[in-house]
């Protein structure tokens, strides 16, 4: 009796721990390849000692053959990487609207290696993308994305077929959404880079013999960087609201 109570709340622990850890895995802030591995998988093995006794009647029987616990554990996982990519792609706008705003600013040469993309970018995404995950902490809204975590065991029970029809709508609509958002974010540069380029060109027909490169883009850079520290507050707090409205659709209404 003992032995077979053992097998089957060590079961129960691996079936959570495979959402859990693969949601972590890939969650914004929680896996951002700064944070060390040992860090990350100590906090899904304490998310999952906590959900266990909440959320372990939701864990179907352990089955007798290895291809339906393959089948079993490969729905956990894909579950875990939808809550972790959709965070992971409300994250992305941000690094759109800095790509798009580096790119309108003239500061589209200044490179740094974003490590919340895990590639080199623009050093206004960058900065967008750190911000980002500073709001998500100091707005609390890290709890929203572990409820997430503990809502899907009620949206998505485990053994169940995910539905992938939905899982693909999902995507789409978050994709569109926050590639929209970025270049929503990013609006005031576009139309100031046009002005910009309008008038350099209108200068370049009046005053052929003046630089006019040389001239004005240290005043485009200039005038960017004020135009980032008057826009900088509205950008996060519209991106944060997109945040938590995204995440909320992955959360059991209450």
């Amino acid at each position: 009796m003992l032995a077979e109570l053992l097998t089957s709340g060590l079961f129960v622990f691996l079936i959570l721990f495979v959402r859990v850890g693969t949601a972590i895995m890939v969650l914004p802030g929680f896996g951002e390849t700064y944070v060390s591995p040992t860090i990350r998988l100590g906090l899904a093995l304490a998310v999952t000692l906590a959900l266990a006794p909440i959320v372990g009647t939701a864990v179907p029987s352990q089955p007798p053959d290895p291809m339906p616990m393959i089948l079993l554990l490969g729905g956990e996982v894909v579950v875990g990487l939808l809550i972790g990519g959709i965070a992971r792609i409300v994250m992305s706008a941000l690094h759109v609207a800095g790509t798009v705003i580096a790119f309108n600013s003239g500061l589209a040469y200044a490179l740094t290696i974003d490590p919340s993309q895990g590639t080199q970018g623009a050093l206004v995404a960058s900065l967008l993308g750190f911000m980002g995950v500073v709001i998500i902490f100091a707005t609390n809204l890290h709890f929203m994305l572990l409820g997430a975590i503990a809502d899907s065991y009620q949206l998505f029970p485990p053994g169940a077929l995910p539905p992938v029809g939905d899982f693909a709508n999902l995507a789409t609509r978050v994709i569109s959404g926050s590639f929209r958002l970025g270049v929503q974010l990013s609006a005031p540069f576009i139309v100031f880079a046009i002005v910009v380029n309008v008038g350099m060109g209108v200068l370049a027909r009046l005053m052929p013999a003046l630089p006019i490169f040389f001239v004005i883009v240290p005043l485009q850079i200039w005038f960017a960087f004020l135009l980032l520290g008057v826009t900088l507050g509205g950008i996060l707090q519209f991106h944060t609201s997109f945040f938590e409205e995204r995440i909320s659709e992955l959360l059991v209404a209450r």
